[in-house]
């Protein structure tokens, strides 16, 4: 193989694991929500959106994205807020 098409210096990082209740609980949309935002954070919405089966911006999901906002502003974690915001205007919302 042409050492064009090897990149031996790669790193191959293994995707995120979101721990998840089952989706029956009334906790699922809460942690989804923070999924997404955990999963935006490092740069992986896909790997969030895989494993909650929501999609960025997910109306369903507003309430919680909110309540996760003024978490992360209480916190005085300002990217995680404006990973928020920027959900909710996704979501059509702010």
């Amino acid at each position: 193989m042409s050492r064009a098409f090897v990149n031996e210096d790669a790193t191959h990082e293994p995707e995120p694991r979101y721990t998840l209740p089952a989706r029956e609980s009334p906790r699922f949309d809460a942690a989804a929500a923070r999924a997404l935002l955990e999963g935006a954070h490092i740069g992986n919405t896909q790997s969030a959106e895989a494993a909650t089966g929501y999609t960025w911006g997910d109306s369903v999901l507003v309430p919680h994205i909110e309540a996760l906002i003024q978490e992360a502003e209480e916190l005085g974690d300002e990217r995680m807020a404006r990973l928020g915001r920027r959900y909710l205007r996704k979501a059509g919302r702010e």
